[in-house]
């Protein structure tokens, strides 16, 4: 960040300085050079006359091509900003240069600048980094940051933590708001010095409390998740707020996270919006994802598809894969765009390509069923297996079913049964029943009852109709469970009410062999027991 802080001291003392100003300009009319740069600040705070910018770059002229040092820089500054003159950053280093080699800090810490962003001169952290050693050896704040920056990042010299951290301390001793957050932020990650939660929190509050609005936002989310600190939902919103109020994006998600979840405030949607409204207005892309969502799904405002493809867009243009799905999705359904399968595609792809699970699987089961692409059992395969190495249980089972069958590109029992445990194992229903099936007919494995019935068990509790009808079997005739006629019954008479007719008539013979009171009480727990 450039320093312009020379022209702008004592600007607002509330004097009226006209016998002042015809003192001055007495003198500098006479070629006295202080009098010329001293002329030159009160034109340009209105000091005694009315404010003039023009004026002001006459007179820091005057006394910048006397040898002036801060004329110069004033006078660099003046071209830098645009102020009294067209803006012209070459004329801005050349002047900045004149102050920089009479040794004018501030004017050595813009020239670094200009030659770190390659304004008015070639790009050259080489020569950045010169003028900022330069600054900060006179004890220049700012200069002793950006070069705490460049060792940190390697640019402009070898990578070097310890020096980092050296050079920031320098800055943040003497207040620097910016240096403290870097030096809070080597303290959380243990670069260049050990690992120090305490002294990260000590030196983020340091730059909170002037204001710097990312070291807000990191206490914020220490007290939010609870890391080193007593967990505190008031005092992490009392950080966020601060920094969104400083126009902070991530700031202001969070903060519509918060009002969202009803996490230390009462649930509040419109609230929620306005913060996700506000990170989203600046380009924050899980906002405008978030902002998507509502419009798409109507939460706290009217549902508006082409409104909701806007915001997804804008999140999806930046990489966001939750964004670029929920596009997919729009062009999918024909919702605020027009239909069109290929451009769903085109999305889901940009999502599955960065790990999106949902998208991974959703193009998997586009290649299985040939559903706007050409059928690709092989495409399909590879990928349900990136969602499935994903943990994704869904894709797991999709990849079991394939594996699981005889005409598909790689026919594995093994494979099917490694597949079918993974997804069975994080609940999902359908593939608990494959497995019980494969243990109950001995398909890729010993046949195992006992291991049968603790699948079908499992996906018969969660009303899988098939599963409910096949542990009634296995109670009716004692395979893998002890027979148990009553047992049998309730099972099947589960699986009959969920739609399973094969059920009824093996219902008869469970019945008969229950004693009529028995049956009764069997009867009673069914109508009891939600449908």
């Amino acid at each position: 960040m450039t320093k312009y802080s020379p022209n702008e001291a004592d600007a607002n003392n509330g004097s009226t300085y006209t016998a002042e100003f015809l003192r001055v300009k007495g003198l500098a009319e006479r070629g006295v050079a202080n009098a010329q740069h001293s002329l030159g600040f009160m034109y340009f705070n209105g000091q005694g006359v009315a404010q003039s910018f023009e004026l002001a770059v006459v007179w820091y002229r005057q006394a910048a091509q006397s040898g002036l040092e801060h004329a110069q820089y004033n006078l660099g500054v003046m071209y830098q900003k645009g102020q009294g003159v067209a803006q012209d950053f070459e004329e801005a280093a050349a002047w900045y240069r004149k102050a920089a080699e009479q040794g004018y800090a501030a004017a050595q810490y813009n020239l670094g600048w200009l030659y770190a962003k390659g304004q008015g001169v070639a790009n050259d952290t080489q020569q950045a980094m010169h003028w900022f050693a330069k600054a900060a050896e006179q004890g220049d704040a700012g200069a002793q940051n950006n070069l705490g920056m460049m060792y940190d990042t390697g640019k402009g010299v070898p990578q070097d933590f310890k020096q980092a951290i050296f050079w920031y301390r320098k800055a943040a001793e003497q207040g620097y708001a910016r240096a403290q957050f870097n030096l809070g932020l080597r303290y959380d990650n243990g670069q260049g010095v050990p690992q120090d939660v305490g002294q990260a929190l000590s030196w983020y509050r340091k730059a909170a409390d002037q204001g710097y609005a990312p070291a807000q936002f990191n206490l914020a989310l220490r007290f939010d998740k609870g890391d080193g600190i007593t967990q505190d939902s008031q005092k992490a919103i009392l950080w966020y707020r601060r920094a969104a109020e400083q126009d902070h994006a991530s700031s202001q998600f969070n903060l519509g996270l918060i009002y969202d979840n009803g996490q230390g405030v009462p649930r509040d949607e419109q609230k929620a919006l306005d913060w996700y409204r506000k990170a989203a207005e600046q380009g924050h892309a899980a906002a405008q994802n978030n902002l998507g969502l509502r419009y798409d799904h109507g939460q706290g405002v009217e549902q508006d598809y082409e409104l909701a493809q806007l915001w997804y867009r804008k999140a999806a243009e930046q990489g966001f894969p939750d964004a670029q799905y929920h596009l997919g999705l729009l062009y999918d359904a024909g919702h605020g765009v027009v239909m069109d399968h290929q451009e769903a595609i085109f999305w889901y792809r940009k999502a599955a390509d960065q790990g999106h699970l949902r998208a991974q699987f959703d193009l998997g089961l586009r290649y299985e069923t040939g559903r706007g692409v050409p059928q690709d059992y092989r495409k399909a395969m590879g990928w349900y297996r990136r969602a499935a190495e994903q943990d994704y249980a869904a894709a797991q089972y999709s990849l079991g079913l394939l594996f699981d069958n005889d005409d598909g590109p790689q026919p594995d029992c093994h494979q099917a049964n490694q597949w079918y445990r993974k997804a069975a194992e994080q609940n999902h229903t359908q593939a608990q029943f494959a497995l019980g099936l494969r243990y109950d007919n001995g398909l890729g494995v010993p046949r195992d009852y006992a291991q049968a019935h603790h699948w079908y068990l499992q996906a018969a509790g969660q009303g899988h109709a098939r599963a409910q009808f096949n542990l009634g079997l296995m109670y009716l005739a004692g395979q893998g469970v002890p027979a148990d006629a009553g047992q049998a019954w309730l099972w099947l008479a589960m699986a009959e009410r969920a739609g399973f007719a094969a059920a009824a008539r093996y219902l008869t013979s469970a019945a008969s062999r229950i004693e009529p009171a028995h049956l009764a009480q069997l009867r009673e727990r069914m109508e009891a027991s939600p449908g």
